[in-house]
């Protein structure tokens, strides 16, 4: 490797390190440095260059004068690409230095992703059309494809790389009567992503995710599930694309895994990042370090159940002992720890898989996730049998998770004594530090909410109006909120008993468990790190 090479690997895996070597180049060929991060940067002045020449002479347009141009550039020594950018505009060019990962930032909150985006789709967008020959199926033949092959590559291309600059999770493709909806699910709530296409390319588009999946593209009448992986801006990332026939045509939804920054980010994960309340940390901590016994996770799909789970696992695992986790799929890969994917059409369910884990010697356990009573069953032998069993279930909150294990016929007796502690969480969006603005409710918006106006009218409550940080949402990340059930002696007798869960809950509050909408509203809205109205979208109102 050059030394070259050597020095820009280590600017990437450190920003410190390559604001130092920015700036040493800028002092060579007295250049001001400048902090972009810290700038108020024009979008419309950005959005008003190629996009493709902004990417790859990585500069941003500062300042437009009559008869200069200022500009941050990330290679100040590149005499080249000055040049080019000169006459490109036609006038002198005032050269500042800049980082590169502080160029691509602005690049991104300029949306810049999303001017590749329009420029792709501007023959797709959607033409009200006159039909009166009805609602044919459109019949895909090669000849149709190899002419629209090019152009529409380049839109589900376009489409993808917009969604993973604007750290989409999943990207919708829904048909309509007269048109198709590109949607990116970003902080768990959908948005669309430009203009209805025409009705007309929803085949084509299909079919291309179809062949990058390696499904079968004459199949439309039935649900399809594959996936396929891109490399995007020297990331790998993985992409599970599930295919579903509606009364319109096919819908298609791609969730995107990108491994590297998930891993990055588990590696560096401590409990105390996902947001939890100190106490309710400090309760959960005891129980992870357990001898033996089950830790149950719960909560509805995509309200971080894993994420909390590797944290504890990432937390707990040392060389003495043997970790390994059965999952579907493995999202986060950890270093020092046996991950086992599950492969249903192969024979490797939860079940079988978890047989073969206790012959294997382990010391914790991982179960992704208890669908059925069998995997029940061997976990909570494998928690009496001296392992320390991590698991999740979905149920609304802590006490309908005794419901549903109750519901799938195990012993209560063994499974009440194989439990620690059940933990029950919810993500709610971050407002945006840069857009937030302190609000005052009226009474009636309290009520509506579940707070007693007296106690509430005087405080503080924070929304968000949206801006360019943002992407124009008013909010930016996720934090958890969770509230976790201890079994006193009095709890697990109450269970056993077969007392009603409205009694338990009682018992419980009575010794001192806080409830997850009481802690989202002193923890997360008062402190205004999230919003009521956010809070109220995922929690019930009491």
């Amino acid at each position: 490797m050059t030394n070259t090479k050597k020095t820009e690997e280590k600017a990437k895996n450190n920003p410190h390190t390559e604001d130092l070597e920015t700036k040493k180049v800028a002092e060579r060929y007295k250049i001001p440095y400048l902090e972009l991060s810290s700038l108020s940067l024009s979008r419309k002045l950005i959005q008003s260059f190629p996009v493709d020449f902004l990417h790859r002479a990585l500069f941003v347009p500062l300042e437009d004068n009559k008869n200069s141009v200022k500009i941050a550039i990330a290679d100040p020594s590149d005499i080249e690409i000055i040049d080019s950018i000169e006459s490109y505009l036609g006038k002198k060019v005032e050269v500042f230095a800049a980082s590169k990962t502080s160029i691509l930032e602005a690049l991104r909150k300029s949306e810049t992703a999303l001017q590749v985006l329009k420029d792709a789709t501007a023959g797709f967008v959607m033409q009200v059309v006159d039909r009166e020959s009805g609602d044919d199926e459109e019949v895909i033949s090669v000849e149709k494809l190899a002419d629209q092959d090019a152009s529409i590559i380049k839109l589900v291309n376009s489409i993808i790389f917009t969604a993973v600059q604007k750290r989409a999770s999943d990207i919708h493709i829904e048909s309509w009567d007269d048109g198709v909806a590109i949607k990116y699910r970003i902080d768990g709530v959908l948005r669309e992503a430009m203009e209805a296409i025409d009705k007309k390319f929803q085949s084509p588009i299909v079919s291309r995710i179809k062949v990058m999946s390696d499904l079968d593209i004459a199949e439309r009448r039935v649900p399809q599930d594959g996936r396929f992986r891109l490399k995007i801006k020297e990331k790998t990332i993985d992409f599970r694309v599930s295919i579903m026939p509606s009364i319109y045509g096919e819908d298609a939804v791609i969730r995107i895994l990108d491994k590297e920054m998930i891993t990055e980010a588990i590696s560096e994960l401590k409990m105390e990042l996902l947001g939890f309340s100190d106490t309710l940390l400090k309760k959960f901590r005891k129980y992870i370090v357990q001898p033996y016994g089950m830790v149950l996770v719960t909560g509805p799909t995509g309200s971080g159940k894993t994420t909390t789970l590797y944290a504890a696992l990432t937390e707990i695992k040392t060389p003495q002992d043997k970790i390994i986790t059965i999952e579907d799929p493995v999202e986060y890969q950890i270093e020092g720890i046996t991950q086992i994917p599950v492969h249903e059409k192969k024979g490797l369910t939860f079940a079988r898989g978890l047989r073969s884990i206790l012959r294997h010697d382990p010391d914790k356990i991982m179960v992704g996730e208890i669908r059925d009573p069998e995997t029940a069953e061997i976990s909570i032998q494998s928690a009496l049998t001296g392992h320390l069993v991590f698991t999740t279930v979905h149920a609304n909150n802590v006490f309908d998770v005794v419901g549903r294990f109750l519901h799938m016929k195990v012993d209560p007796y063994s499974f009440i004594s194989a439990l620690n502690c059940i933990l029950a969480q919810r993500l709610v969006r971050v407002l945006c530090p840069h857009c937030k603005k302190p609000v005052k409710y009226d009474n009636e918006t309290l009520l509506e909410s579940g707070l007693d106006p007296a106690k509430y009218k005087d405080r503080t409550f924070f929304e968000a109006k949206g801006c360019a940080e943002c992407g124009f949402t008013g909010y930016r990340g996720r934090t958890a909120i969770a509230e976790l059930l201890e079994l006193s002696d009095k709890i697990r007798e109450m269970i056993l008993e077969r007392k009603p869960l409205s009694e338990v809950r009682k018992q419980a509050k009575d010794e001192g468990m806080i409830f997850l909408r009481a802690i989202g509203i002193e923890d997360k809205v008062m402190t205004g790190i999230t919003g009521l109205k956010e809070l109220n979208k995922v929690t019930f109102v009491e």
